[in-house]
């Protein structure tokens, strides 16, 4: 297993990228007009172009055992992680309108794409990424359906239009062209203009996350609420990880899944909630403290959960 420095040498150019977009805002170079218009282009362009790329001609999504398990566990562990952070966000006293809704669903949801990535890559190899992305479309799911719902406080009812989404149709698209092969008859320039998109989904959504994040550092007082960060860091990094390598351990199912979840239980939350609260109306500010606090914190117990998962579950 590599040790602690190899894996913070993985996950130093996230914060590197986050960091860019923290410079790019301080030095001038981006306003709120621009800054609102790059997030809209990184969720409702470049993001469905990496998804509908990354599952469209998975074949790890051909095999049975991975059809329907993957991203079934992605999409129930999301949704019982957004449901419970939903109930600890009322104990602990946030409301509607003060980050409750943005809350829950900034803790609820472990970072699936940009760290797990390298690091399941760099400890079983690359192609060790394969089911990962596969159960991230359940992630993608629960994330855009029932996330998308808590953040705007709509029922199903009143809010099914905003489930249909540009992630959301590129999930569906992907996943039928997969099944059906009509992904491989796609023209090569189509393809390419895809890619072209696709590959500046993590790296431009790292860069916009550092220039949100710009804003509310003249304020840094406002980046640390204790309960917040407390309870963000309870559940986060020590209670759903305990539940997620349960399920680990204990669910009969391939060992390339077992190894996602264990990475899963050790990681920090994720960045999207940042730019969907800010797209969203949601309440930024309690995203970025919640993304923050687990993430530093993060840094030290990763390693510690990932060797604990791997030693507990066996694989």
């Amino acid at each position: 297993m590599p040790s602690y420095w190899q894996l913070m040498l993985l996950v130093l150019p996230v914060f590197g990228l986050i960091g860019v977009g923290v410079g790019v805002r301080r030095l001038g170079w981006m306003d709120g007009d621009a800054e609102t218009g790059l997030i809209r282009l990184v969720v409702n362009i470049c993001y469905p172009c990496l998804i509908f790329e990354s599952v469209a001609n998975n074949p790890a999504l051909r095999q049975p055992s991975n059809i329907l398990l993957p991203p079934l566990v992605g999409f129930i562990v999301t949704w019982v992680g957004i449901r419970v952070c939903l109930v600890a966000a009322r104990l602990i006293g946030l409301q509607v309108g003060s980050g409750m809704r943005t809350f829950a669903l900034a803790a609820g949801i472990p970072n699936y794409g940009y760290l797990p990535l390298p690091i399941m890559a760099g400890i079983w190899g690359v192609e060790s990424t394969g089911v990962l992305l596969v159960h991230n479309v359940g992630v993608e799911t629960a994330l855009w359906t029932v996330g998308l719902l808590v953040l705007s406080g709509l029922s199903l009812r009143d809010g099914w239009r905003r489930l249909v989404s540009p992630i959301v149709v590129a999930l569906v698209l992907a996943v039928a062209g997969n099944l059906t092969g009509g992904a491989a008859l796609l023209p090569k320039p189509v393809t390419d203009i895809i890619h072209g998109l696709g590959v500046c989904g993590i790296p431009l959504g790292l860069v916009m996350t550092g220039v949100n994040l710009a804003n509310y550092l003249h304020r840094p007082a406002e980046l640390f609420q204790p309960k917040v960060a407390a309870a963000a860091c309870v559940l986060r990094l020590l209670l759903l990880p305990l539940l997620i390598l349960a399920l680990a351990r204990y669910l009969p199912c391939s060992v390339e899944l077992k190894r996602v979840l264990i990475v899963q239980a050790a990681m920090p939350a994720a960045v999207i909630p940042i730019l969907m609260a800010r797209l969203y109306g949601g309440h930024p500010r309690t995203a970025v403290q919640v993304v923050l606090t687990t993430t530093m914190l993060g840094l030290i117990v990763i390693p510690l959960w990932l060797r604990i998962g791997l030693a507990w579950v066996g694989v």
